[in-house]
This record gives C-alpha cells, sequence and structure tokens, in this order.
C-alpha cells in the first residue's frame, strides 16, 4: 500500500507541533543535569510506584488527584514533564491533558520510566524527589 505523500511544508508543521509536545529521556536527563531553570518534573503514578523508584527531581502528583483546585497551586511559569510506567500505560497523557486544559506549559516522556531507565538514567526511591546525582552522569544519546 502506498503511503499519502504529506508536502515538506506539512511533515515540518507536524514535526515541530511534535517536539513541542514530547521530549525523550536524553534531553530531560540534559535539562535536570545543568539545571535548565523552569522545569519541573511531574511523577503521575500511583505514590506506591513513586517511593519505589522515580526521576530525580520528580515531585508525585498522581494524575487521578488532578483537580482545578489542586492543578491552581502549580506554578503558571514553568514547564511541566510529566511521566508514568511507559508505553503500555497513559497516565502521563491523562496528567499532561489535565495541565494542558489547565492553562499550564507540558510536555509528556516519550517511553516514561522504562525508556528512561533503559537509557540508564538516574532513578531514586522514597518519598522525596531528591536532587540530581553529581557522579555518573552524562552518557550520549546516540542519536
Amino acid at each position: 500500500m502506498l503511503l499519502p505523500q504529506l508536502s515538506a511544508a506539512e511533515t515540518l508543521a507536524f514535526l515541530q507541533q511534535k517536539l513541542a509536545v514530547y521530549t525523550d529521556a536524553w534531553d530531560l536527563a540534559e535539562a535536570l543535569r545543568t539545571g535548565a531553570p523552569g522545569v519541573q518534573v511531574l511523577d503521575v503514578r500511583a505514590p506506591e510506584r513513586y517511593q519505589q523508584g522515580h526521576i530525580p527531581g520528580a515531585v508525585s502528583f498522581p494524575h487521578r488527584t488532578m483537580t482545578a483546585e489542586t492543578l491552581a497551586a502549580l506554578d503558571p511559569n514553568k514547564c511541566y514533564i510529566t511521566y508514568c510506567d511507559g508505553i503500555g500505560c497513559n497516565g502521563s497523557t491523562k496528567g499532561a491533558l489535565k495541565l494542558a486544559k489547565a492553562g499550564l506549559s507540558v510536555r509528556e516522556l516519550l517511553g516514561g520510566l522504562d525508556f528512561w531507565l533503559r537509557d540508564q538514567h538516574p532513578q531514586l526511591s522514597g518519598e522525596l524527589p531528591g536532587e540530581w546525582p553529581v557522579a555518573g552522569t552524562g552518557k550520549e544519546c546516540g542519536c
């Protein structure tokens, strides 16, 4: 079957939009490693899953607890990155949708925690967000 051909302008617009709403593990790791201002990672899974392991600096904010009231407490000047377990889970999409509906800037982490760990980025456990580790970071993406 022949795929429909898009014009270069249509492809450009689509790819720019895609990069505006998604981020990958390497780009997020670089933002966290360099202390990029205005980025806040939200783990939208159940609190128990967060405690078992999460991205350093991520805050536990389960998508099921997101309401107009809880979202109003977020800083409108930040860009929020949502993630869940991975490609078999749509929690990050549900969380990102709620954030966007609340007028907040948001991106979704491609592949969630699964791709994060596959790329061998650090993970922390416990109830606290923690910080980006000083040692053992800076792997190249290969992209």
